[in-house]
């Protein structure tokens, strides 16, 4: 086997992520296979998803790859160091050329060179991939890093220790050159039983574009950059169209940053789908400030049932401190009229920001109660590196754990409040809101009203504590 292609992220080790049961396929990766296989390289998937770490050791040793290329994230680091570690204290796997990608590896490029890669891809990674396979055919000996030295956007150790970082890859203008991402390499139908046991429904991802243009200070854009590059209408509805030729499926999930960033192309999407008579269901994400009642329309005309508004705060202040560039009023106002359109609103919460304070929790409490989207979520917030975020923060890190340990998750820094005080916030806002919600319906008075008051009356008391351990 000349190139393996595999991630990290094993679903059966992941007790949070069971619960949840959304796994979606590794789209990079299948991108990447589908890349070398238009340009005539032998490679394979193996997908960790519904495997085991057992399981892929097996087949590394069977199938001795020539190239193993791994996708970090913060999800799967820890794993993919260990897969790492594997590989190279086998003497029959010691010659594989080790080449990691994905979001992770960019800003972290020495740390992983000093676990046991030997490449790191730095940016979109198909043409770069391709290179590195038709370099590596060079020689069957002991890799010899500089032979790769010509290629642009990747990374490696020379002899002195020294990393070199060769010319940044310009990225693929014209994404209608991808193939579609190689699905028929895995097993889709374990991702849509997966789906249609915990949710009684199935559901597909595709994506449409690649970058986003805004300025999010917590958020990472360490693989596409700060661009937008989008396929066209046609090819999408095409690859649409193919997935429900050869899958039965009932949902699709636009991976997306921001779906309806650019109106012509989604005026051009609806058009395209009615043109061909493709009937579909749909969840996508976006920003208040590129909806506006027409926009909802559309969505609605193109099969959407869900749209996911990021707010991140209902305080102004905390969404200007993070760069969001949106006003927290629009938010609630687009939340509303989404659902007045019979579409489901969702949105995205994050507590614990630098600089927030009490008062700016209860104003996110408040919005969500005014807001009333059907679905919310709520996490802490915690600095990715390389973002504006972590820049910010990093002076004030309160954590020192050793890098091959643990993740950007596990860093801490020093907050408004204690961080044990966030967790007892979090659960104190979902409880107050959902509440609200029963309330709304008359049922306050019900077992479940008595059961989230008392829930709540916990968490507030956890506040509380937390807040005066300051």
């Amino acid at each position: 086997m000349q190139v393996l292609f595999t991630h990290g992220y094993f679903l059966c080790d992941d007790p949070k992520e069971q619960e949840i049961m959304r796994p979606y396929p590794p789209l990079g990766l299948l991108y990447l296979s589908a890349w070398l296989d238009k340009h005539g390289m032998e490679n394979e998937v193996f997908d960790t998803t519904f495997s085991t770490k057992n399981d892929l050791k097996d087949y590394l040793l069977l199938h001795r790859p020539r190239i193993v290329a791994l996708y970090a994230n913060l999800m799967t680091k820890l794993n993919v160091l260990e897969i790492a570690s594997f590989i190279r204290s086998e003497a029959t796997l010691n010659n594989a050329l080790i080449v990691l990608g994905g979001p992770d590896v960019t800003h972290n490029t020495a740390e992983y060179l000093g676990c046991g890669a030997d490449l790191i891809v730095i940016g979109e990674g198909e043409q770069t991939m391709l290179e590195i396979c038709l370099s590596a055919q060079i020689t069957d000996s002991a890799p010899d890093m500089e032979r790769f030295s010509h290629i642009n956007g990747i990374a490696y150790q020379q002899q002195d220790g020294f990393v070199f970082k060769t010319t940044p890859r310009e990225k693929l203008r014209d994404i209608d050159d991808l193939p579609f991402p190689n699905r028929l390499k895995i097993n889709l139908q374990q991702y849509l039983n997966a789906w249609k046991k915990a949710h009684g429904h199935s559901a597909v991802s595709i994506s449409t574009q690649r970058g986003c243009p805004y300025t999010c200070r917590w958020c990472s854009t360490a693989v596409y950059g700060q661009s937008y590059r989008r396929r066209s209408p046609r090819q999408v509805v095409d690859e649409i169209i193919f997935l429900q030729k050869n899958y039965d499926f009932d949902l699709i999930w636009f991976v997306d940053d921001v779906f309806t960033v650019s109106h012509k192309w989604l005026g051009e999407f609806r058009d395209e789908l009615h043109h061909r008579a493709v009937k579909v269901q749909f969840e996508c994400i976006t920003r208040a400030d590129r909806m506006s009642e027409e926009v909802i329309g559309i969505l609605r005309a193109c099969g959407c049932f869900r749209v996911w508004i990021g707010a991140e705060s209902g305080s102004q202040r905390i969404i200007d401190a993070m760069d969001r560039r949106v006003d927290v009023q629009q938010v609630r106002t687009m939340i509303q009229s989404t659902r007045k359109a019979g579409i489901q609103a969702g949105t995205f919460i994050m507590l614990g920001y630098p600089g927030e304070t009490e008062s700016d929790i209860r104003k996110t409490v408040d919005h969500l109660k005014e807001a009333n989207p059907d679905l919310f979520t709520i996490t802490i917030a915690y600095p990715i590196k390389g973002t504006g975020l972590y820049e910010e923060v990093q002076g004030m890190s309160i954590t020192s754990l050793p890098w091959a340990e643990s993740t950007d998750r596990d860093m801490d820094f020093k907050r408004s409040y204690p961080r044990k005080y966030y967790d007892y916030a979090v659960r104190w806002a979902v409880n107050v809101v959902q509440w609200h919600k029963i309330k709304l319906a008359g049922r306050h008075w019900s077992v479940p009203g008595l059961i989230l008051a008392l829930k709540i009356s916990v968490a507030r008391a956890g506040m509380l504590w937390w807040r005066w351990q300051k």
